[in-house]
């Protein structure tokens, strides 16, 4: 982290305010920027909550949660944000063409030296350096919801991103605490995602052929790969299994496993029947103000507890 004390964070919604938050508990002086004083506001709110979250479940203290409140500060200026920034983590709305206008502004207000970093799950860092004067200092740092809680960055460098640089960011993100990981190659999704979109087209499969429910798949995988894909990689899984059984089993397997290259056709008839999810009550659940609560907070205590075993057993 040598050379880095302050950071911007552009964009106050779902994943910036908390990345912000995450670097602020790091210990760094943390610039919040959006559009106006209502988004930021609604940032805090955010920060605030998930703050409170996290002391109800022991993964940081009032006071260490008070003190880090007291590094951040919020801004709709961006030049006033960014003006002074080490790094700046960009994390607006998830459009290319909004993304490539706001890394024009931010080489124009940033510091010559800041690294430029975007939080984009979607778009190449190539797509995106072409737009200042520094591409050597442009990449994705990709996190995961909730930022604050699951450790991973996936550090996505361009062809023209300088070694000093990735590394620059992998050294930020252990020394926080973090586990980056760097995509030396640019690929559409990168690694989990493209992970996720494989698991999720065969789930899609399997509900729209009738060979499960949603309740029933989701139980599926929770209760049995995904409890173990929670501690163990999956090449690790497969070392374990014996490689030459998994040449057997993807033998009789892959001929059937889906290949589709269209979106599933229940979720294109649950999105134009306006059932998205948790955002409208509605989507392969269910949903209540309360159930969404629910499943945050499972969510958070289970990643919390996988934490805190993950360092007991890398101490042991």
């Amino acid at each position: 982290m040598a050379g880095i004390e302050r950071i911007a964070v552009v964009g106050a919604g779902l994943m910036g305010h908390a990345i912000a938050l995450d670097f602020a508990l790091a210990g760094f002086r943390v610039k919040m920027q959006d559009k106006n004083d209502a988004s930021v506001e609604r940032g805090f709110e955010m920060v605030r909550s998930d703050f409170d979250r996290m002391v109800k479940l022991k993964t940081t203290t009032r006071e260490k949660a008070n003190a880090a409140l007291k590094k951040m500060s919020g801004h709709t200026n961006l030049s006033e944000a960014v003006g002074d920034a080490d790094v700046v983590v960009e994390a607006v709305f998830e459009d290319l063409k909004i993304k490539q206008q706001m890394f024009k502004r931010l080489d124009a207000a940033a510091p010559k030296g800041a690294i430029l970093a975007s939080n984009t799950s979607s778009f190449m860092p190539s797509q995106l350096y072409t737009m200042t004067s520094r591409p050597d200092k442009v990449l994705v740092a990709h996190y995961f919801n909730p930022a604050h809680l699951i450790p991973l960055v996936e550090l996505v460098r361009s062809p023209e991103t300088s070694d000093a640089t990735v590394e620059t960011m992998r050294g930020l993100y252990e020394g926080m605490g973090k586990k980056p990981i760097v995509v030396e190659k640019e690929v559409i999704g990168f690694i989990v995602n493209r992970m996720q979109i494989a698991l999720q087209r065969e789930a899609f499969w399997l509900l729209d052929n009738g060979v499960a429910s949603a309740e029933d798949i989701d139980t599926g995988l929770k209760s049995s790969a995904g409890r173990r894909w929670a501690v163990a990689g999956p090449f690790e899984v497969m070392d374990l299994a014996g490689l030459d059984t998994l040449v057997d089993a993807s033998k009789a397997m892959l001929p059937h496993i889906s290949n589709s290259r269209e979106v599933s056709k229940s979720l294109t008839d649950a999105v134009e029947q306006g059932n998205l999810g948790t955002k409208t009550g509605k989507g392969f659940h269910t949903w209540t103000p309360e159930s969404v609560d629910a499943v945050k907070q499972r969510i958070a205590e289970a990643l919390v507890e996988l934490e805190r075993w993950s360092k007991k057993d890398a101490k042991e």
